[in-house]
């Protein structure tokens, strides 16, 4: 057992340092066995996604081994691929949710920024009641949403109500407020100075965000940008509820609409359907995390 001598004008004493070391390593082995559990817990399902798509309806059905591939095939790739069924939920999605995270951005960042730096009567409460709208679950919303969207059809002529591009108008009630309220929280940790010299010099309020307020809040943006675009890409209730045609399905109803028939489930392409869907989001975040990361590391001052 190692010891260090100490002598700050008392008598001399011993420091052991064999038991911290014993409880750094038990630590560090208690560390990568709950590390090692959380892989499993949250890798086993898609793993068992990417067995079952890789085999034949056969091999499925057969049940002879549902962790293993004896035959493995890409035909319910190919078949999805192909298809411009898929392919048309694919476009819908796409389209939908770049719209809305557009919208969401243009709505949540001066909200944010007015909520935030221009202090008036009722912003603390104004900035609260904006997180507590969006507590409220979709599955409440929905109802009162439908009706007025079917209130405005029947007064404007206007077809809303079976129509893709319906869901413009009701995911930003689910990503706006989050968004807003995550952003609220960057624009109040930027320093007072910056904006009060920007002033000084002459800069408007807007010039004041796009110039300084943007580019610090960058990793803000990055994560409302990833959690409004997840949103508009995974919701299913809304689409489901508002959507009924084939061909103005989103795709996470449109898989389970067209591949679950009646008592019989395709797994082979519900499960291919199901990788292939969540491969967007998952090159978003393998693109933005280190930014969004590296973002949190630096300063507000930093530049």
């Amino acid at each position: 057992m190692s010891t260090l001598a100490i002598d700050k004008g008392g008598p001399r004493r011993k420091v052991k340092y064999g038991s911290m070391s014993r409880d750094r390593a038990w630590a560090l082995r208690w560390s990568y066995f709950f590390l090692v559990l959380f892989a499993i817990f949250f890798l086993t399902p898609p793993l068992y996604m990417v067995i079952t798509s890789l085999k034949s309806s056969a091999e499925i059905s057969a049940a002879t081994n549902p962790w293993w591939v004896f035959h493995p095939t890409l035909a319910n790739y190919v078949e999805l691929l192909t298809s411009n069924q898929f392919l048309r939920f694919f476009w819908n999605s796409s389209i939908v949710s770049l719209v809305v995270v557009v919208v969401t951005m243009l709505i949540s960042i001066p909200a944010a920024f007015a909520l935030a730096r221009m202090k008036f009567w009722g912003s603390t409460t104004l900035a609260t009641g904006v997180f507590l709208t969006y507590l409220v679950p979709d599955s409440l919303l929905f109802i009162p949403l439908f009706k007025m969207l079917a209130l405005v059809q029947d007064i404007t002529g206007i077809t809303l109500l079976n129509r893709w591009y319906v869901l413009l108008f009701i995911y930003p009630t689910l990503t706006v407020p989050f968004c807003t309220w995550i952003m609220i929280g960057y624009f109040a940790s930027i320093p007072k100075e910056l904006d009060e010299a920007a002033i000084i010099d002459g800069a408007s309020w807007l010039q004041t965000l796009t110039r300084i307020f943007i580019p610090v809040a960058l990793p803000g943006l990055i994560a409302a940008t990833i959690f409004a675009f997840t949103v508009s890409w995974a919701q299913f209730l809304y689409p489901l509820v508002f959507t009924t045609s084939i061909d103005q399905l989103v795709l996470p109803v449109g898989i389970t609409t067209t591949l679950i028939k009646g008592d019989v489930f395709n797994w082979g392409q519900i499960m291919t359907g199901a990788l292939l869907g969540a491969a967007p989001p998952l090159i978003i975040y393998a693109f933005l995390m280190d930014y969004y990361i590296a973002g949190l590391t630096a300063g507000a001052t930093k530049g």
